[in-house]
């Protein structure tokens, strides 16, 4: 079987969002991308059952297990606007 391959760009992306994902005080974070839908969905507990939720005006669906944040769904994923990642202080000689 023929290993996919990801491309250096969407490494290079994924190193960039590692500081900040490790930053949030989350064990564990599952993540689905929807491309037709351009939905992503991103899971703190699995399975989630939800038991509420909430949709804030910037298109972000919160889920709720009681008062626990169990998963985001963000709508129009795509156009969202990037968020600037810091960039790490270069060493000087």
């Amino acid at each position: 079987m023929a290993r996919q391959s990801v491309s250096d760009a969407a490494l290079e992306e994924l190193g960039r969002l590692a500081p900040h994902i490790a930053s949030m005080a989350i064990e564990r974070i599952w993540m689905d991308y929807d491309r037709e839908a351009d939905v992503l969905y991103v899971s703190f507990q699995r399975p989630q059952e939800a038991t509420d939720s909430e949709m804030l005006d910037n298109g972000t669906l919160l889920r709720y297990r009681g008062v626990v944040v169990v998963g985001v769904t963000i709508l129009d994923a795509s156009k969202r606007e990037p968020v600037a990642v810091a960039q790490p202080p270069q060493a000087t000689c």
